[in-house]
C-alpha cells in the first residue's frame, strides 16, 4: 500500500543530548547516592555479616562522586590539582583506617561503657539507624561549632579549612586528633544506649558517603531540600575564609541544629572559587601533610 498524502511521517525519535544527560546527573546523583546507596548499606549492615560489601558500597560511593565531578563540576578549577592531592590521599587513608579501628573496637566499648537493653533493638533496623544518625548529627554540630570558639581545638580543626578547593577528598582531610574528638562527642550518647555493633557499620559508611556529597565539586540538584540537608550547597558557606572563621552551618548530615542555634546561612547569589577559601590568618598555611599534622603545636599558629 502506498502512503496518503494526508499521512504524516512518523516523528524522529528524540536524541538524548549532551544537555539532557548533564541534567539527567545533576538530578539524579543526590537521590541515587543518598538513597539508593545509603540503602544498600543498611540493608548488608543489617546482617552483621557483610563487612566487606559495606566497604565496597563506600568505593562505589567514592567512584561516583569523582565522575559527578568530572561530568557536572561547579567549578572545573577545582577537579586540577594544586599540589594537593597526596596530602589528601594520605588524610583520606589515615582518617578511613582510625574510622575502621574505631568500629572493631567498638563492641568492646560498649560491653564496657554501655548500658544493657537500653537501645532499642526492637524498632526496624533502618530506623535505628536513622536514630543513630541525627543522635550523631547533633554531636558532631556541637562539636563542630566548638571548634570554631575554642581557640585551642581551632588549631586542629584550622587542618581543615585550610583547602582553597572544595571536591570529595576535602571532606576526609581531618587532623586525626582532631577526626579523634568529633567521633568522641558523636559516639558517647550512642555508646552508653548500648549501640549495636552493626548500626555502628551503618552510621560510620553513611558519614563517610555524607561527607563525599558534603564537599563535592559536582553541581547536583537539591531543590527544595537546601535548608534542611547538609549538602555542598550550604557547606561552601562554611568554607568562606571571611565568615568569622566559617562560623556558620556546622551540621553534617542535616542543618536542622543550626536553624536551632541560629547558625544557618545560604545566599544563592554567592559565587565560590579558590581565592574566597582557605584560612584568612593564615595564608601560607602547610600545604604537606606531615607539617599540617604538626600544625597545631607550632607557635606561630593561631586562632
Amino acid at each position: 500500500m502506498f502512503q496518503s498524502e494526508h499521512m504524516t511521517a512518523p516523528a524522529p525519535a528524540k536524541r538524548f543530548t549532551r544537555v539532557d544527560r548533564h541534567a539527567a546527573v545533576r538530578g539524579l546523583y543526590l537521590p541515587f547516592v543518598l538513597l539508593g546507596l545509603g540503602s544498600v548499606v543498611v540493608a548488608l549492615s543489617a546482617t552483621g555479616r557483610h563487612h566487606l560489601g559495606v566497604l565496597s558500597v563506600v568505593a562505589v560511593a567514592i567512584a561516583l562522586s569523582f565522575f559527578a565531578e568530572w561530568f557536572v563540576p561547579y567549578s572545573r578549577m577545582w577537579n586540577r590539582s594544586s599540589g594537593d592531592r597526596e596530602r589528601d590521599v594520605w588524610h583520606a587513608v589515615v582518617n578511613e583506617g582510625l574510622q575502621l579501628l574505631s568500629f572493631l573496637s567498638l563492641p568492646f566499648v560498649v560491653e564496657v561503657l554501655g548500658f544493657d537493653g537500653v537501645w532499642p533493638t526492637r524498632l526496624p533496623f533502618a530506623i535505628q539507624v536513622v536514630g543513630a544518625v541525627l543522635v550523631a548529627d547533633f554531636g558532631i554540630t556541637v562539636g563542630h561549632l566548638l571548634s570554631h570558639r575554642v581557640a585551642r581545638l581551632w588549631r586542629f580543626h584550622a587542618v581543615h579549612h585550610s583547602v582553597t578547593r572544595m571536591y570529595g577528598l576535602n571532606g576526609l582531610l581531618k587532623h586525626p586528633l582532631h577526626q579523634l574528638f568529633e567521633t568522641v562527642l558523636a559516639t558517647t550518647p550512642l555508646i552508653l544506649l548500648g549501640l549495636p555493633s552493626r548500626v555502628a557499620l551503618a552510621v560510620a559508611a553513611l558519614t563517610t558517603i555524607q561527607l563525599l556529597l558534603q564537599h563535592s565539586n559536582a553541581d547536583y540538584a537539591v531543590g527544595p531540600f537546601t535548608p534542611w540537608l547538609a549538602t555542598n550547597r550550604t557547606h561552601r558557606f562554611h568554607h568562606l575564609k571571611w565568615a568569622g572563621s566559617g562560623d556558620v552551618n556546622f551540621g553534617l548530615f542535616t542543618n536542622v541544629w543550626d536553624h536551632a542555634f541560629g547558625t544557618y546561612s545560604y545566599d544563592p547569589r554567592q559565587l565560590f572559587d579558590s581565592s574566597v577559601l582557605g584560612v584568612e590568618a593564615e595564608p601560607d598555611f602547610p600545604v604537606d601533610y606531615s607539617h599540617q599534622l604538626l600544625y597545631p603545636f607550632a607557635k606561630r599558629s593561631r586562632s
